[in-house]
């Protein structure tokens, strides 16, 4: 099939290379010349395990190129996918601007009959709405079909999610579009449901709001778990044995992040405020998440006291691990009020020190050396849980930091080895362990 992709930010790329991969023609389109320029010499701008070995592979073999010509990337085209960003505005809605501007591009410039497939996350009845803007400015007498196909992707795991995920969802109003992207998606040999357009949309902010709402629980969960003296672990575990429930997204932490939880979630919000359906729950989810952030800095402060003269290194900067996103990660608020608090900071991260470099306060001393950011530092946060922070042995950790003090955000450690060494420990919702003076019982400082 000849195939264009439209946009070459994080779900574009990695769509455009994995069509080519089970055997399309693609063309990725993008107004950003230095980064097609990037592309066509087979480097990605993003870091995405596995990702720049199928670009370059597919380049290679003539299934996949990149330009900024509309006339070259549209020609004789069948399908063209969306793939452009949706950002949230300042009330939470979506911002459709890219996905408008996309779609009057295609108007211009199409001159065959193509079916129109929004990989982007919209809003309910926006790809009706796009399909009746492109059809009132053709520039010629073409047919075309619009078909939803959101992503499910995982930062850090999209090139392995695409082959091996739980479904593909494909939503259309005309039963031979349907038919032809169940087709094309075929190769990946995946559960394909089919339903209606706007199903399709909902799916999508659905099951990241329900995501999201679990990782909120459980970690109020934890909360009351310091309250009662109850471990945190423990009460997931038994939870998530129950199948109504599963394990997944009921580890406790320092909370969600990056582009998607956040912004769809407040973008399903937005969209209940417009038909004047107010949506508690997922405010709920929102409120614990923000907090999150907090209580770990409150434990941070509970523990060492004035902050003025201490030395924190932040271990780990992007919002989850294998990727290089920065975006609404925990570190950057966990930063900037501890910074607020007279701490000196320092940040480790393996592959976002240049990413962090943009939104981190500019005071933190940032580095991709792990043992660097350790020393000396009067007690070190797990902020992400990358695997060179997590096999780290807490012995180092002990020899490296001026006094042995570990805050875990990310429940990294097993209690039982963190006993077995000198590390004082803390994490979120379980027992404080080798604790080396009296410390005020967390719940009390729990934030409000």
């Amino acid at each position: 099939m000849n195939i264009a992709v439209i946009g070459t930010g994080y779900v574009g790329l990695v769509t455009g290379v994995c069509l080519a991969e089970i055997g399309h023609s693609v063309t990725c389109l993008d107004i950003d010349e230095e980064k097609i320029a990037l592309l066509n010499h087979g480097k990605s701008p993003i870091f995405e395990e596995g990702l720049e070995d199928l670009l370059e592979k597919n380049l290679q073999c003539g299934r996949l190129d990149f330009t900024t010509d509309y006339w070259e990337g549209l020609a004789g085209k069948e399908v063209i996918y969306l793939a452009v960003g949706t950002p949230e505005t300042a009330d939470g809605s979506a911002d459709l601007t890219f996905i408008e501007a996309a779609g009057r591009a295609i108007a211009a410039h199409l001159k065959q009959n193509a079916v129109i497939v929004t990989k982007s996350t919209v809003p309910v009845g926006t790809n009706q709405s796009i399909k009746r803007m492109i059809e009132s400015a053709l520039a010629e007498p073409v047919h075309i079909r619009i078909v939803s196909n959101p992503e499910f992707l995982r930062q850090g795991t999209a090139v392995h999610d695409t082959f091996h995920g739980d479904r593909i969802v494909i939503g259309s109003d005309d039963p031979d579009a349907l038919a032809l992207l169940e087709e094309i998606n075929r190769p990946f040999q995946l559960p394909i449901v089919k339903t209606d357009l706007r199903s399709a949309e909902m799916i999508k902010y659905a099951s990241n709001a329900f995501l999201a709402a679990k990782i909120s629980f459980i970690n109020e969960m934890a909360h009351l778990c310091a309250h009662v003296g109850a471990n945190v672990d423990n009460v997931a575990e038994g939870m998530g044995m129950d199948s109504r429930i599963g394990g997944k997204f009921l580890q406790a932490g320092v909370g969600y992040g990056g582009s998607c939880f956040p912004k769809d979630t407040n973008a399903l919000i937005a969209m209940g405020r417009s038909h004047d359906y107010p949506m508690p729950l997922l405010g709920s989810v929102q409120h614990v998440n923000d907090k999150q952030r907090d209580w770990l800095v409150k434990m941070i402060q509970t523990r060492l006291g004035i902050l003025e003269g201490k030395t924190i290194a932040l271990l780990g900067l992007t919002f989850k691990p294998n990727t290089d996103d920065m975006r609404e990660s925990p570190a950057i608020r966990v930063a900037e009020q501890l910074q607020a608090a007279g701490a000196t900071l320092r940040g480790y991260d393996p592959v976002a020190v240049s990413r962090a470099r943009q939104v981190m306060p500019a005071t933190v001393r940032l580095t991709d050396n792990l043992q660097e950011a350790i020393q000396g530092a009067d007690c070190a946060v797990i902020i992400t849980d990358w695997k060179q922070v997590k096999d780290l042995p807490l012995t180092e950790y002990a020899r490296l930091l001026a006094r042995p003090l570990l805050f875990d955000g990310r429940n990294c450690f097993d209690l039982e080895a963190a006993k077995a060494s000198v590390i004082e420990y803390h994490s979120i919702g379980r027992p404080i362990v080798n604790s080396q003076e009296t410390v005020s019982s967390l719940a009390s400082h729990q934030v409000n």
